[in-house]
């Protein structure tokens, strides 16, 4: 995996990076996509779509860890979270999570962005898949690296943002399989963390 794409008007930089385990981030789906939930009668969720969100959690962290630059690691975790959000169906028992989802995401970025490294370029970062000019997966926009003496402090507010999530995904689940369901993906949710915890 590599990052060689800065935002217009900035220089152009070029990071190697170590190459991410295919699996995980294989299982996010590609920008389009179709996804098809079945639901049902009488029951929360899909465990077809639970998996999905799982395993997209699973693959935020190693797609943000290949980076190999902790700078970026909360914006990175933003603009992730923010994929896995806009990929949850409408009109579905999910849409709370894609809320929740969300609203974190964009707290994350307002974060990274205030405490910005102005002189450091915006980055584009991708995975090549096994095939010759494929991509298994791309940030949808550039990620803003943080000023390397703030870092610390980011990261501990970052880790605070996804608490507050955690415990708002196991407060707002009423009871049952949508309580399981929430838990699992607070759960996913916690092992980001670890990407803040390094510096």
């Amino acid at each position: 995996m590599f990052i060689s794409r800065a935002a217009a008007g900035l220089a152009s930089i070029s990071l190697a990076v170590a190459p991410l385990i295919a699996g995980p981030l294989a299982a996010q789906t590609a920008p389009g996509a179709l996804y098809t939930v079945v639901v049902p009668a009488g029951q929360f969720g899909s465990s077809a779509y639970l998996t999905h969100v799982l395993q997209g959690l699973s693959a935020a962290r190693a797609f943000c860890a290949a980076l190999n630059d902790e700078t970026l690691n909360v914006d990175c975790l933003a603009e992730r979270l923010a994929e896995i959000g806009e990929e949850v169906p409408d009109d579905t028992d999910y849409v709370e999570i894609r809320s929740i989802l969300n609203d974190t995401a964009d707290q994350l970025a307002d974060l990274a962005r205030t405490n910005r490294d102005s002189g450091r370029s915006r980055v584009t970062a991708s995975q090549p898949g096994q095939e010759p000019g494929t991509i298994v997966a791309q940030t949808t926009r550039p990620l803003v690296p943080v000023r390397p003496e703030t870092l610390a402090a980011v990261n501990s507010q970052a880790v605070a943002i996804l608490e507050e999530t955690e415990t708002l995904l196991l407060r707002s689940a009423a009871s049952g399989e949508q309580s399981t369901q929430y838990a699992r993906i607070a759960d996913a949710l916690d092992s980001n963390k670890v990407l803040l915890r390094s510096a």
